[in-house]
């Protein structure tokens, strides 16, 4: 006979599992307590859990407002079907989480698994920013020499500094014929300028003889998605193709 699908878990197969994880630990544990899913006592320490049969937004404005009664506030989910996949999509999630100070739990409704794991506790969360990450993209701002990506857009590859600056070259080659690195330079192409021909990580660019660099009709081509690029550079000062 076909296998029947899996029942979908619904919020109340998550409670048990989590009473009896939390009575192991020696709380007194109570559902629904003044809209709160699990309230668990032990002492002066209040542990209220949350329950969704999937992480949402939802869930996630339910357990912050039940941080008006105690700072040990978890969330808890069924553990999904392809759990390490779930962990990777679920990356960024969690890290709002961790920012919200919130823990979340996932409950297994199989045999065989533990029926509790805790992801991560509600821990204080202490706000790093990262020096290089910061710097990175102070840089790469100050690169670009417009806006050129519009956000949400996906018809041309977005355009970094680095591409930005192939472009530029590209599009002096393309119009004052073969130069030299030097000659770019004098342009304005700047410090890369040798770097991103000798690399080529586009196929733009072809070498001629010794140390002449020539644009492909693939470069060609690709110049066409940028015409606001193109604008720009061919505003300024015409190429000067003396290698003087």
């Amino acid at each position: 006979m076909p296998r029947r699908p899996a029942r979908k878990p619904a919020e109340t197969d998550l409670y048990p599992p989590l009473r009896a994880w939390l009575a192991a630990q020696g709380y007194t544990v109570r559902g629904e307590v003044r809209h709160c899913d699990i309230a668990a006592v032990k002492g002066d320490d209040l542990i209220v859990i949350e329950m969704k049969t999937a992480l949402n937004l939802a869930l996630v404005g339910q357990g912050v407002r039940r941080q008006t009664m105690t700072d040990s506030v978890y969330l808890a989910v069924p553990r999904p079907p392809n759990y390490a996949r779930w962990q990777r999509q679920m990356r960024d999630a969690f890290r709002v989480l961790r920012r919200l100070e919130l823990g979340l739990l996932v409950v297994s409704l199989r045999p065989g698994r533990p029926p509790v794991e805790i992801l991560f506790h509600p821990l204080p969360f202490e706000r790093r920013k990262l020096r290089r990450a910061r710097q990175a993209v102070l840089q790469e701002v100050g690169r670009r020499s417009g806006d050129y990506n519009l956000g949400g857009s996906a018809r041309r590859p977005l355009v970094t500094a680095y591409r930005e600056n192939a472009v530029q070259i590209a599009c002096y080659l393309a119009d004052a014929g073969p130069m030299q690195p030097r000659q770019l330079r004098a342009l304005g192409t700047g410090e890369k300028t040798l770097s991103i021909l000798a690399r080529n990580v586009y196929g733009w660019f072809t070498r001629q003889g010794r140390g002449i660099y020539a644009v492909t009709p693939k470069g060609r081509e690709a110049l066409a998605q940028y015409p606001d690029l193109l604008r720009h550079y061919r505003t300024l000062p015409p190429p000067a193709t003396d290698s003087a």
